[in-house]
Protein backbone atom coordinates (compact mmCIF):
# COMPACT_ATOMS: atom_id res chain seq x y z
CA UNK A 1 0.00 0.00 0.00
CA UNK A 2 1.44 3.29 -1.05
CA UNK A 3 -1.47 5.66 -0.43
CA UNK A 4 -0.43 9.02 1.00
CA UNK A 5 -1.72 12.53 1.52
CA UNK A 6 -0.40 14.90 -1.12
CA UNK A 7 -1.45 18.00 0.80
CA UNK A 8 0.11 18.96 4.11
CA UNK A 9 -0.11 22.02 6.30
CA UNK A 10 3.23 23.81 6.35
CA UNK A 11 4.08 24.43 9.98
CA UNK A 12 6.65 26.93 11.13
CA UNK A 13 8.38 24.71 13.63
CA UNK A 14 12.13 25.12 13.94
CA UNK A 15 14.22 22.02 14.49
CA UNK A 16 16.87 22.98 17.03
CA UNK A 17 19.97 20.90 17.78
CA UNK A 18 19.92 20.68 21.57
CA UNK A 19 20.83 17.79 23.78
CA UNK A 20 18.94 17.01 27.00
CA UNK A 21 21.05 16.86 30.16
CA UNK A 22 22.00 13.41 31.32
CA UNK A 23 20.04 11.64 34.03
CA UNK A 24 20.89 8.33 35.68
CA UNK A 25 17.27 7.21 36.11
CA UNK A 26 13.86 8.22 34.82
CA UNK A 27 10.46 7.18 36.10
CA UNK A 28 7.15 7.64 34.37
CA UNK A 29 4.08 8.92 36.18
CA UNK A 30 2.24 6.26 38.19
CA UNK A 31 -1.24 5.24 37.18
CA UNK A 32 -2.67 7.05 40.21
CA UNK A 33 -1.05 10.36 39.36
CA UNK A 34 1.93 12.20 40.84
CA UNK A 35 4.29 15.07 40.18
CA UNK A 36 6.10 13.35 37.30
CA UNK A 37 4.96 14.27 33.80
CA UNK A 38 2.78 11.68 32.09
CA UNK A 39 4.62 10.05 29.15
CA UNK A 40 2.85 9.75 25.79
CA UNK A 41 4.52 7.90 22.90
CA UNK A 42 4.08 9.63 19.53
CA UNK A 43 5.12 7.57 16.51
CA UNK A 44 5.49 9.13 13.07
CA UNK A 45 5.62 6.93 9.99
CA UNK A 46 7.42 8.95 7.35
CA UNK A 47 9.80 8.82 4.38
CA UNK A 48 12.38 11.07 2.76
CA UNK A 49 10.78 10.15 -0.56
CA UNK A 50 7.42 11.69 0.40
CA UNK A 51 6.92 15.41 -0.31
CA UNK A 52 4.18 15.66 2.35
CA UNK A 53 6.44 14.32 5.12
CA UNK A 54 8.90 17.17 5.96
CA UNK A 55 6.21 19.29 7.71
CA UNK A 56 5.25 16.28 9.81
CA UNK A 57 8.91 15.60 10.68
CA UNK A 58 9.22 19.23 11.78
CA UNK A 59 6.04 18.99 13.86
CA UNK A 60 7.27 15.91 15.71
CA UNK A 61 10.69 17.47 16.34
CA UNK A 62 9.04 20.61 17.70
CA UNK A 63 6.72 18.67 20.00
CA UNK A 64 9.63 16.68 21.43
CA UNK A 65 11.84 19.73 21.89
CA UNK A 66 9.28 22.24 23.17
CA UNK A 67 7.11 19.82 25.21
CA UNK A 68 4.16 22.23 24.88
CA UNK A 69 1.52 20.30 26.86
CA UNK A 70 1.48 20.83 30.62
CA UNK A 71 2.34 17.76 32.73
CA UNK A 72 2.91 15.64 29.60
CA UNK A 73 6.21 14.15 28.41
CA UNK A 74 6.09 13.58 24.66
CA UNK A 75 8.30 10.66 23.61
CA UNK A 76 8.98 10.92 19.88
CA UNK A 77 9.64 7.93 17.62
CA UNK A 78 10.26 8.73 13.94
CA UNK A 79 9.98 5.53 11.88
CA UNK A 80 10.98 5.64 8.21
CA UNK A 81 9.06 3.16 6.04
CA UNK A 82 10.63 1.45 3.03
CA UNK A 83 7.73 1.33 0.54
CA UNK A 84 8.75 4.69 -0.94
CA UNK A 85 12.26 3.51 -1.79
CA UNK A 86 11.40 2.30 -5.30
CA UNK A 87 10.03 5.71 -6.30
CA UNK A 88 13.29 7.55 -6.92
CA UNK A 89 15.05 7.93 -3.56
CA UNK A 90 16.22 5.22 -1.15
CA UNK A 91 15.71 6.60 2.36
CA UNK A 92 18.90 5.77 4.32
CA UNK A 93 16.92 5.52 7.58
CA UNK A 94 14.15 3.29 6.23
CA UNK A 95 13.42 -0.25 7.35
CA UNK A 96 11.03 -2.97 6.32
CA UNK A 97 10.49 -3.54 10.02
CA UNK A 98 9.03 -0.07 10.49
CA UNK A 99 6.73 -0.63 7.50
CA UNK A 100 5.56 -3.89 9.07
CA UNK A 101 4.87 -2.11 12.35
CA UNK A 102 2.74 0.44 10.51
CA UNK A 103 0.77 -2.33 8.76
CA UNK A 104 0.02 -3.83 12.19
CA UNK A 105 -1.51 -0.52 13.24
CA UNK A 106 -3.51 -0.35 10.00
CA UNK A 107 -5.16 -3.65 10.90
CA UNK A 108 -6.44 -2.47 14.30
CA UNK A 109 -6.99 1.29 13.99
CA UNK A 110 -9.94 0.99 11.63
CA UNK A 111 -8.55 2.75 8.55
CA UNK A 112 -7.09 -0.41 7.02
CA UNK A 113 -4.50 1.64 5.19
CA UNK A 114 -0.85 2.59 5.62
CA UNK A 115 0.11 6.08 4.45
CA UNK A 116 2.66 8.79 5.05
CA UNK A 117 2.90 10.93 7.04
CA UNK A 118 0.93 9.05 9.69
CA UNK A 119 1.12 9.83 13.39
CA UNK A 120 0.08 7.20 15.95
CA UNK A 121 -0.41 8.33 19.56
CA UNK A 122 0.11 5.73 22.32
CA UNK A 123 -0.80 3.01 19.83
CA UNK A 124 -4.54 3.72 19.91
CA UNK A 125 -5.18 6.89 17.85
CA UNK A 126 -3.97 7.89 14.38
CA UNK A 127 -3.99 11.11 12.37
CA UNK A 128 -2.28 12.83 9.46
CA UNK A 129 1.20 13.59 10.78
CA UNK A 130 1.20 17.30 9.92
CA UNK A 131 -2.03 18.19 11.78
CA UNK A 132 -0.55 20.15 14.67
CA UNK A 133 -3.70 21.15 16.53
CA UNK A 134 -5.23 17.67 16.30
CA UNK A 135 -1.93 16.10 17.36
CA UNK A 136 -1.71 18.22 20.51
CA UNK A 137 -5.33 17.45 21.45
CA UNK A 138 -4.88 13.73 20.85
CA UNK A 139 -1.72 13.71 22.98
CA UNK A 140 -3.48 15.60 25.79
CA UNK A 141 -6.39 13.16 25.69
CA UNK A 142 -4.08 10.16 25.81
CA UNK A 143 -2.22 11.57 28.82
CA UNK A 144 -5.47 11.38 30.84
CA UNK A 145 -5.75 7.62 30.37
CA UNK A 146 -4.63 5.20 33.06
CA UNK A 147 -0.96 4.32 32.63
CA UNK A 148 1.51 1.77 33.96
CA UNK A 149 4.57 3.08 35.78
CA UNK A 150 7.82 2.41 33.92
CA UNK A 151 11.21 2.95 35.56
CA UNK A 152 14.31 2.99 33.36
CA UNK A 153 17.89 3.43 34.53
CA UNK A 154 21.53 2.82 33.64
CA UNK A 155 22.88 -0.53 34.85
CA UNK A 156 26.51 -1.54 35.21
CA UNK A 157 28.53 -0.91 32.07
CA UNK A 158 28.09 -3.60 29.45
CA UNK A 159 30.40 -4.68 26.68
CA UNK A 160 31.81 -2.16 24.19
CA UNK A 161 29.12 -1.27 21.69
CA UNK A 162 26.31 -2.06 24.12
CA UNK A 163 24.09 -0.04 26.43
CA UNK A 164 23.00 -1.89 29.59
CA UNK A 165 19.77 -0.74 31.19
CA UNK A 166 17.63 -1.67 34.18
CA UNK A 167 13.89 -1.85 33.55
CA UNK A 168 11.02 -2.07 36.02
CA UNK A 169 7.34 -2.13 35.02
CA UNK A 170 4.62 -1.53 37.60
CA UNK A 171 1.18 -3.09 37.80
CA UNK A 172 -0.75 -3.20 34.54
CA UNK A 173 -4.08 -1.36 34.29
CA UNK A 174 -7.11 -3.41 35.30
CA UNK A 175 -8.82 -5.43 32.59
CA UNK A 176 -5.67 -6.19 30.56
CA UNK A 177 -5.57 -9.92 31.36
CA UNK A 178 -6.91 -10.93 27.94
CA UNK A 179 -4.10 -9.39 25.88
CA UNK A 180 -0.35 -9.97 26.13
CA UNK A 181 1.56 -6.92 27.39
CA UNK A 182 4.86 -6.88 25.51
CA UNK A 183 7.85 -4.86 26.73
CA UNK A 184 9.89 -3.13 23.99
CA UNK A 185 13.23 -1.34 23.99
CA UNK A 186 13.95 1.31 21.35
CA UNK A 187 17.09 3.32 20.60
CA UNK A 188 16.54 6.69 18.91
CA UNK A 189 18.95 9.25 17.47
CA UNK A 190 18.40 12.97 16.92
CA UNK A 191 20.40 15.43 14.81
CA UNK A 192 20.18 13.38 11.61
CA UNK A 193 19.60 14.87 8.17
CA UNK A 194 19.95 14.03 4.47
CA UNK A 195 20.67 15.97 1.30
CA UNK A 196 18.08 14.34 -0.95
CA UNK A 197 19.17 14.06 -4.57
CA UNK A 198 16.21 12.34 -6.23
CA UNK A 199 12.50 11.75 -5.84
CA UNK A 200 9.79 14.13 -4.63
CA UNK A 201 12.15 15.96 -2.24
CA UNK A 202 15.09 16.27 -4.65
CA UNK A 203 17.33 19.21 -3.74
CA UNK A 204 16.09 19.42 -0.14
CA UNK A 205 18.21 19.07 3.01
CA UNK A 206 15.81 17.21 5.29
CA UNK A 207 16.18 17.32 9.08
CA UNK A 208 14.54 14.82 11.37
CA UNK A 209 13.22 14.24 14.87
CA UNK A 210 14.20 11.21 16.98
CA UNK A 211 14.78 8.53 14.34
CA UNK A 212 14.29 4.95 15.48
CA UNK A 213 17.60 3.12 15.10
CA UNK A 214 16.59 -0.19 16.66
CA UNK A 215 13.66 -1.85 18.37
CA UNK A 216 13.61 -5.14 20.25
CA UNK A 217 11.17 -7.05 22.40
CA UNK A 218 12.71 -7.66 25.81
CA UNK A 219 9.92 -9.57 27.53
CA UNK A 220 6.31 -9.65 28.64
CA UNK A 221 4.67 -7.98 31.63
CA UNK A 222 2.53 -10.21 33.85
CA UNK A 223 -0.99 -9.06 34.63
CA UNK A 224 -2.01 -8.98 38.29
CA UNK A 225 1.52 -8.54 39.64
CA UNK A 226 2.52 -5.40 41.55
CA UNK A 227 5.79 -5.46 39.58
CA UNK A 228 4.80 -6.91 36.21
CA UNK A 229 8.34 -6.99 34.76
CA UNK A 230 11.86 -6.36 36.08
CA UNK A 231 15.31 -7.02 34.72
CA UNK A 232 18.42 -5.77 32.96
CA UNK A 233 18.85 -5.69 29.20
CA UNK A 234 21.55 -4.90 26.63
CA UNK A 235 20.95 -2.75 23.57
CA UNK A 236 23.44 -2.71 20.71
CA UNK A 237 24.87 0.73 19.85
CA UNK A 238 26.46 0.99 16.41
CA UNK A 239 29.75 2.85 16.09
CA UNK A 240 28.39 5.37 13.58
CA UNK A 241 25.62 6.49 15.94
CA UNK A 242 26.46 9.58 18.00
CA UNK A 243 26.04 8.63 21.63
CA UNK A 244 25.33 12.21 22.71
CA UNK A 245 22.22 12.14 20.50
CA UNK A 246 20.94 8.71 21.55
CA UNK A 247 18.05 7.89 23.86
CA UNK A 248 16.65 4.62 25.12
CA UNK A 249 12.87 4.23 25.25
CA UNK A 250 11.02 1.40 26.97
CA UNK A 251 7.30 0.95 26.52
CA UNK A 252 4.65 -1.66 27.32
CA UNK A 253 2.26 -2.42 24.46
CA UNK A 254 -0.72 -4.71 23.98
CA UNK A 255 0.10 -7.37 21.40
CA UNK A 256 -3.37 -7.46 19.82
CA UNK A 257 -4.97 -4.14 20.79
CA UNK A 258 -1.72 -2.18 20.18
CA UNK A 259 -2.41 0.35 22.94
CA UNK A 260 0.76 1.53 24.72
CA UNK A 261 0.18 1.17 28.47
CA UNK A 262 3.25 3.00 29.79
CA UNK A 263 6.67 4.29 28.74
CA UNK A 264 9.88 5.97 29.85
CA UNK A 265 12.83 7.59 28.05
CA UNK A 266 16.46 8.00 29.11
CA UNK A 267 19.58 9.45 27.43
CA UNK A 268 22.15 6.78 26.61
CA UNK A 269 25.29 6.90 28.74
CA UNK A 270 28.32 8.44 27.03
Amino acid sequence: MKAFFAAAVILGVSVLATVESMRSRVQSAPATGGATRMPVVVELFTSEGCSSCPPADALLAGLALQQPIENVEIIALEEHVDYWNELGWVDPFSSRGWSARQYQYAEVLGNGNAYTPQMVVDGHAELVGSQGRKARQTIADSARMEKTQVTLGHANAGKPGEERLSVKIGQLPAGKQHDTAEVWLVITETGLHSAVKRGENAGEDLHHAAIVRSIQKIGEAKAGEETSFMGEVNAAVQGEWKRENLKAVVFVQEKKGRRILGAAELPVAR
